[in-house]
């Protein structure tokens, strides 16, 4: 004897159509689909990866097209020069004036732009500063991807960087300083902890707490408040000499 299923009605067939749907919807949430070929690598309640770049390419593409930009270089280069210039320096001395930073450190600035971190620097007398940002600028700034710097291990004594929170990949971003950091070393790092970053930005970042966590080489010295262009804190690192 054969068994046939019974039809089920329309209008019930389409009720379990699209509970079916619903159920697959909030197993599987859209973003969830056009997750990035860079999909989040720190799980950490304090940090959220932005999602959207199809490809690391599209990432770095859309990093340059804020580096390449000739009206925010022209502003930079012109009307913000030397008041950035004054205030890195300001805060460069102090880091000097408590023993964190030396005339004869070898320094470097993360993601320098057109080169203001370097040029506070030196005006301090730090005069082996370089900066590294995807588009050079010459004499100050070298060409370089932060989640890979084009430098030996341990080569320098010191390294800062107020752009963190546009590393895609931050725990990469923080590995390659301490790669690239001496034992011993210092590194300075400005972060907004309130949501006041911009569209260029890759991560947001809400505590002090899973910073420190990425640094697996090294020791916290300080965190204060500050008020550095819109980012409100600054974090100290020493590098472990072991």
């Amino acid at each position: 004897m054969k068994f046939v299923i019974p039809k089920l009605p329309f209008a019930l067939s389409l009720f379990f159509s699209l509970s079916l749907l619903l159920v697959f919807f909030f197993a599987f949430p859209l973003t969830s689909l056009r997750r990035p070929v860079s999909s989040v690598a720190v799980v950490d309640e304090g940090i959220r990866i932005r999602q959207g770049y199809k490809s690391y390419e599209a990432y770095i593409q859309h990093q340059l097209n804020k580096t390449q930009n000739p009206k925010l270089r022209k502003v930079w280069t012109t009307r913000d020069w030397d008041r950035k210039v004054r205030v890195f320096s300001t805060f460069f001395q102090r880091l000097s004036d408590v023993g964190l930073l030396s005339n004869g450190s070898k320094a470097l600035s993360i993601g320098a732009r057109v080169g203001q971190e370097v040029a506070a620097l030196r005006l301090i007398g730090v005069e082996d500063s370089i900066g590294l940002d995807l588009v050079p600028r010459p004499p100050l700034v070298v060409k370089g991807d932060f989640h890979a710097q084009p430098f030996d291990a341990e080569t320098f004594d010191f390294e800062f960087s107020n752009v963190f929170d546009h590393a895609l990949y931050p725990e990469k971003f923080v590995g390659e300083i301490e790669r690239t950091l001496k034992p011993g070393g210092v590194c300075v790092i400005h972060v907004s902890l309130h949501g006041k970053t911009d569209k260029y930005s890759a991560n947001d970042l809400y505590s002090v707490k899973p910073l420190v966590k990425l640094f697996k080489r090294s020791k916290v010295v300080e965190v204060r408040k500050i008020d550095g262009f819109g980012l409100d804190t600054e974090v100290v690192f020493r590098k472990n000499k072991d």
